[in-house]
């Protein structure tokens, strides 16, 4: 059996983290594993599942706090354990320092994947611009969901190049695909059964744009009082929000629904799927929306090759919110399509993705 190293943060369910577990989820565990290497003291929302699945789990010293002991730890791992493949999953140019380590550790084949495009402040992205040599020449093999994601970590025409392949979220369709009995049970769950459904899939952190998100359903429900907004997630900034909800006495329509484990199911009982984010590398929730059939209205920073079903319309960030409000009812009114044929088309097939994975990673064709 081959095992392969993850070194992330901490194995929580975002972008990045999602992609990994649907992998370890369906690769051939008689031949592959995955573990992890986290640099955190929290228990992930993942970790048991990653157990579950036969995968270790190894805790480092958070970099940010000690980067000696995190490096040291991390070589320490990879050397006890003698991992010969090891990925590192981040955005930021510095995280290469990481795969460095795990090369002193004597790891032979070193991947990188860029998950998100600019999400970083004004320090991070300097210092990500000043060591972008690293990303170009340490790691031996760089993947990214999209053009734009490659580009950001690995360098302009990376992909063209050949220096850089696109990886993309790949899903199990059946899963995502639209239920009517899913839509009838969850919408009475919720008692939302005679309503205009705004869903949103995200995290409450900055980089989503919740603020926004708020405004736009403002203007929505002030033209629609049936319309209600689905948040699911959980984040920093989730009580901040919950405050401008109630500011904007929006209480009775905006359901915070936290942590779910049943988005698939759920995904059939919205209308719309809005994503108004700051950026994105690929959205895995646009992928999934659009599996379900579900139109999708999102913001003009994302890249254009998330929509590979014609159901996405994208919208400037700097237009009012009257125009997204127009571009949602519209995209409502048009409904959903059957989109089976452009998975299969454009390789979003889970195990077309996880073949193409095994030949980046493990080096096997």
């Amino acid at each position: 059996m081959k095992r392969l190293l993850c070194i992330i943060s901490v194995l929580n369910a975002g972008g990045a983290e999602t992609f990994l577990m649907k992998i370890h989820r369906e690769i051939d565990k008689e031949k592959y594993q995955l573990d992890y290497c986290v640099m955190s003291e929290e228990k992930g929302v993942y970790e048991e599942e990653a157990l579950s699945l036969g995968g270790k789990i190894f805790r480092v010293p958070r970099k940010s706090k000690n980067p000696i002991k995190c490096f040291l730890g991390i070589k320490r791992v990879v050397k006890e354990n003698q991992y010969k493949h090891v990925i590192r999953v981040n955005e930021h140019s510095l995280s290469v320092i990481d795969l460095i380590a795990a090369k002193c550790g004597g790891a032979t084949v070193l991947a990188m994947r860029s998950p998100i495009t600019d999400s970083l402040n004004k320090l991070n992205k300097f210092l990500h611009k000043m060591f972008m040599f690293l990303p170009k020449t340490i790691p031996s093999v760089r993947f990214a969901p999209s053009t734009e994601a490659a580009e950001y970590a690995f360098g302009k025409g990376c992909v063209k190049k050949g220096k850089a392949q696109i990886l993309h979220n790949g899903l199990i369709y059946d899963q995502y695909k639209f239920s009517k009995e899913s839509r009838e049970k969850h919408r009475r769950d919720l008692g939302i059964e005679n309503c205009t459904v705004i869903g949103h899939v995200g995290r409450f952190y900055n980089q989503k744009n919740h603020d926004f998100l708020i405004d736009i359903f403002k203007n929505i429900s002030e033209k629609d009082d049936n319309a209600k907004l689905v948040l699911v997630g959980v984040g920093e900034l989730q009580e901040q929000i919950r405050q401008k909800v109630k500011e904007l006495s929006l209480d009775d329509k905006v359901l915070f629904l936290g942590r779910r484990s049943d988005v698939p199911e759920l995904l059939s009982a919205f209308d719309v799927m809005v994503l108004p984010s700051l950026c994105e590398g690929m959205p895995n929730v646009v992928i999934e929306a659009q599996a379900s059939g579900l139109p999708c209205v999102i913001a003009d920073t994302i890249t254009p090759e998330a929509d590979i079903t014609g159901l996405v319309k994208y919208c400037s960030l700097n237009e009012n919110t009257d125009v997204w409000a127009d571009e949602i009812f519209e995209s409502i009114s048009n409904g959903r399509k059957e989109t089976t044929d452009d998975f299969v088309r454009e390789g979003y097939n889970l195990h077309q993705v996880i073949d193409k994975f095994i030949e980046l990673v493990f080096k096997e064709v």
